[in-house]
């Protein structure tokens, strides 16, 4: 077992994300994935949100400034960002440390199945 915060609710994460790919395999669209790992997160009895819309504040301004939609929060706990390119680049860390505060979370995945085999990075706030 990891020895990480929500380490239970992330392993169930990954391991639905490899039974998605290896169903799958790589090549198709980001949605398609997303679709799939829903299936496969109450196959596993974890409860989700997908795509929920966040405000996004900008230091003082009492307004949002625009809003951004995570692909799932997790047992309202872990961010899951989905991606379907050939290799995580160092953007698609970046956007989804910015996604962990702007949801005010500490523990994230980035998930590719873009790649021929399944890739993902723990992130922490």
């Amino acid at each position: 077992m990891e020895n990480f915060k929500y380490a239970d609710i992330t392993q169930k994460i990954i391991g639905a994300s490899f039974e998605v790919h290896k169903f799958l395999g790589n090549g198709f669209q980001e949605v398609i994935y997303q679709r799939a790992l829903a299936y496969e997160l109450g196959q596993v009895g974890l409860s989700f949100a997908r795509e929920i819309e966040q405000h996004i504040f900008y230091k003082d301004l009492p307004e949002p400034i625009g809003t951004r939609r995570a692909d799932f929060v997790v047992e309202d706990k872990v961010l899951v960002e989905l991606k379907a390119v050939i290799q995580l680049e160092d953007v698609h860390l970046a956007q989804a440390l910015n996604y962990l505060k702007v949801y005010k979370l500490e523990v994230g995945l980035l998930i590719n199945f873009g790649s021929k085999s399944m890739t993902f990075k723990r992130l922490v706030r």
